[in-house]
């Protein structure tokens, strides 16, 4: 995780269940984001703290350093573990923290049986409430795309049931430790406490089984997420 996942809702929504002091100073609307399938490689709606304030802006979801790019393709995700300890994305820590605005993610679970059969699982808070994902971000303001520019998203370790799912799980946020994770004033050390032990815990998502049509990135639309088995067994 995390390689799909879903934001279709307007930014003022997200923007309310964050509950910022700090006004957005690149402006927005409310209309509805629409992205319920969105893939690698792709440039998504971020929320990250410049010299001026919070913004919103499209970022590349892909980030490697200068010196690894073109060896391999971009990772999308950082560890918990070791992404503040680490070299490869020392450029990002911890200036470049972010969030990711979602509304639930996908994970595809493997028949044992049957290595070719996938069967996708959509997850999301219980409360349906839009979640906010820990990530870090290089952006540089412009207006065009800057390159090397980019965005990761952190992962954690999955624990009781999601291990049937995957294990690993983003790294999502309550909202006063979301906002805590924009302030440019927060101490690295105190960010990276936050990272480690502020994970909402397994008990507060549901996952759900559903269309295998999320499998092509080309496949978009609410019909996605329609849930078929709450809890479902797997396989």
């Amino acid at each position: 995780m995390c390689g799909r996942f879903v934001q279709y809702q307007g930014l003022a929504d997200y923007l309310r269940e964050l509950d910022a002091e700090q006004d957005v100073v690149s402006g927005y609307d409310n209309s509805p984001v629409g992205r319920y399938n969105v893939a690698p490689g792709s440039r998504v709606l971020i929320l990250h703290t410049a010299e001026d304030g919070l913004r919103i802006d499209p970022c590349h979801w892909g980030w490697a350093p200068f010196w690894a790019t073109g060896k391999r393709p971009a990772p999308i995700n950082a560890r918990v573990e070791t992404v503040t300890t680490g070299t490869f994305f020392q450029a990002l820590w911890p200036q470049g923290r972010a969030l990711v605005m979602a509304d639930g993610w996908y994970e595809w679970v493997t028949d044992p049986h049957d290595p070719k059969r996938k069967q996708p699982y959509f997850i999301r808070l219980k409360s349906q409430a839009p979640m906010f994902m820990a990530a870090l971000a290089q952006v540089r303001l412009g207006l065009e795309p800057s390159e090397g520019d980019g965005f990761v998203i952190i992962t954690a370790a999955s624990d009781q049931g999601m291990l049937d799912i995957h294990d690993r799980r983003p790294l999502v946020l309550a909202p006063e430790h979301a906002r805590a994770w924009l302030d440019l004033e927060l101490p690295a050390e105190r960010a990276q406490q936050l990272a480690r032990e502020q994970c909402l815990p397994v008990e507060a998502f549901e996952w759900f089984a559903v269309s295998k049509a999320v499998g092509n990135v080309r496949n978009e639309g609410a019909q996605l997420i329609v849930l078929e088995t709450p809890q479902a067994t797997l396989f």
